[in-house]
């Protein structure tokens, strides 16, 4: 059996808009994100750590910010793209754990309903997802409430 390990971070500033895309599901906040795609900061994580465990590059190796055809594009297209790359080199997910780092929006009123999207795009049990949050206490960029961050860890087992 062969096993992989990755990890991805992803980081987008806010700007104006009235909500941000969390692991696939819309959560309302008082401000927006500022990306090429829809910025969602836990997809493109998940994106880069599921890339990363398989060789695949990175999201903007194979999504790049350059080209409009990615322009407003919804990260559960890219990570279904993703999803497909991994099976096609015939990996299998056994798990991945994703942390949302920023002051807000607070993750607990939503984090069952990604937890369930993130599973059902992947096509594994919500069991096989882990999602949590912190906060850096008010240092940083991050602290000072100037934007959101992800990382995420994935297993692989393949063949």
């Amino acid at each position: 059996m062969n096993v992989r390990i990755g990890f991805g971070f992803d980081v987008h500033a806010f700007g104006p808009g009235d909500g941000v895309w969390l692991g696939g599901v819309r959560v309302d906040y008082t401000r927006g994100v500022i990306a090429h795609s829809d910025g969602d900061v836990l997809l493109h994580a998940l994106g880069d750590a599921l890339l990363g465990a398989a060789g695949l590059g990175d999201l903007g190796e194979l999504f790049p910010d350059s080209h409009q055809r990615y322009r407003s594009i919804s990260s559960t297209v890219l990570l279904e793209d993703i999803r497909g790359r991994i099976a096609d080199l015939g990996y299998t997910i056994g798990n991945v754990d994703l942390t949302l780092i920023g002051e807000a929006p607070r993750l607990a009123p939503h984090r069952e309903i990604i937890r369930v999207s993130i599973a059902e795009l992947l096509g594994i049990d919500r069991s096989q997802v882990s999602v949590k949050a912190t906060t850096t206490e008010g240092l940083g960029f991050l602290g000072r409430g100037e934007g959101i961050g992800a990382q995420a860890a994935v297993l692989l087992i393949g063949p």
